[in-house]
């Protein structure tokens, strides 16, 4: 399989994104009952919660990463991404297989 990259979005309506850094890990959960999108997927850090969604809309997906809704039906109820890079328009994210997790798979 190729590789997936998604953009998270919406930080500051949380901690910000002053410390994310490139190779920490984040979970993605999908939140089928969210009342505004339903293909909607939060994205957690552990010890902080979350941070963020995965980006679903033209204006917040940066490059050819993934959007939420093209993303949705690739992973389970959870999946795990690496930060590649903290843009001034998102973070930008690679999506992990299992076996390339290293810390926060539970």
């Amino acid at each position: 399989m190729s590789e997936i990259y998604f953009t998270i979005a919406g930080t500051n309506h949380w901690h910000g994104d002053e410390f994310i850094e490139p190779k920490m890990e984040v979970k993605l959960v999908k939140e089928p009952d969210n009342e505004v999108d339903t293909e909607a997927i939060k994205v957690e850090m552990p010890g902080i919660g979350q941070i963020g969604y995965v980006a679903n809309s033209p204006y917040t997906v940066i490059g050819e990463s993934y959007s939420a809704g093209r993303l949705y039906d690739k992973i389970g109820d959870e999946a795990y991404g690496e930060v590649m890079y903290v843009l001034p328009k998102g973070v930008l994210c690679r999506l992990l297989v299992k076996e390339e997790c290293r810390g926060i798979v539970e």
